[in-house]
């Protein structure tokens, strides 16, 4: 998406400190600024863009198969949790790799952002921040949206600090992968990356399944345990239904901070070198 809409404050030169007094932090927030400004204009479009398939998906497996009788009623509190998780990890992947490979290949609107008074890994950051934001922002959409389709959320005001604190490290690790993607890989093979990479990333998240059930298939339960969704899905599974199997908070945690530590190096290696091409 491009943002080259004129933002108040930019255009005054708040991202630009006095000459020889570099402010790092006020041109990181002028950028950061600059990119809520816009989704803020197109907020609906973002939210269809964004919540269309996770409700969906919580409608029909949720709602129309549980009344017609292929799955039970607690199939929903199984559901809910990993729909949560997708929604979230899924938006922060897109919104980092997408708009990075049109960044760097198309509009060079990237060049701009490389010329503001900021280290490169920031200019990298910033862009992690802003789709943490975003992720953020469609799965807090999603609660409201899925008591409306469900007629119930089995979360509590005591949850929020758990489910917060996984939704942000969960979408934190969806930028930083996105970012992987959209440094590493050439805009004309994107299309067809994203083609191999998400649909997997769906399917073996634990998002529609939890990771312990899969005992019996074990081959398929290792594939799931190398995908960092499933541990989104399964910490908010433990917190908003603590009756279903599910790996424990710990691991979850140390697993996500794994994931983070090796794509958060590998986005900021890739975002360097492209910026430097």
């Amino acid at each position: 998406m491009s943002t080259d809409t004129a933002v108040p404050g930019l255009a005054a030169g708040v991202g630009r400190p006095a000459p020889g007094r570099p402010d790092v932090g006020r041109a990181f927030r002028a950028l950061l600024w600059r990119d809520v400004f816009v989704t803020g204009r197109e907020l609906v479009p973002f939210l269809l863009q964004v919540v269309l398939q996770p409700v969906f998906l919580l409608f029909v497996f949720g709602k129309v198969l549980v009344e017609l009788g292929f799955a039970t009623a607690q199939y929903s509190d199984v559901l809910l949790p990993g729909v949560i998780a997708l929604t979230a990890f899924l938006t922060a992947l897109q919104n980092t790799a997408f708009p990075l490979v049109i960044d760097f290949s198309f509009t060079k609107e990237i060049e701009d952002r490389l010329l503001a008074p900021l280290p490169t890994a920031l200019v990298a950051v910033e862009k992690v921040v802003f789709s943490l934001l975003r992720a953020l922002v469609a799965a807090a959409v999603m609660f409201p949206i899925s008591w409306w389709v469900l007629g119930s959320l089995p979360v509590q005001w005591g949850d929020l600090p758990v489910l917060t604190a996984f939704l942000v490290l969960g979408s934190l690790v969806g930028a930083v992968m996105g970012m992987t993607l959209g440094t590493f890989v050439k805009p004309n093979r994107i299309n067809v990356v994203f083609a191999v990479v998400l649909t997997p990333l769906l399917f073996t998240g634990s998002t529609q399944f939890p990771w312990q059930s899969l005992d019996t298939l074990r081959w398929f339960q290792v594939v799931c345990a190398l995908n960092p969704l499933t541990y989104v899905s399964e910490a908010l599974r433990a917190e908003m239904a603590p009756d279903v199997p599910h790996l424990p908070l710990g691991l979850c945690a140390l697993a996500l901070t794994g994931f983070l530590v090796v794509f958060g190096v590998t986005s900021l290696v890739g975002f360097r070198r492209r910026a430097l091409d």
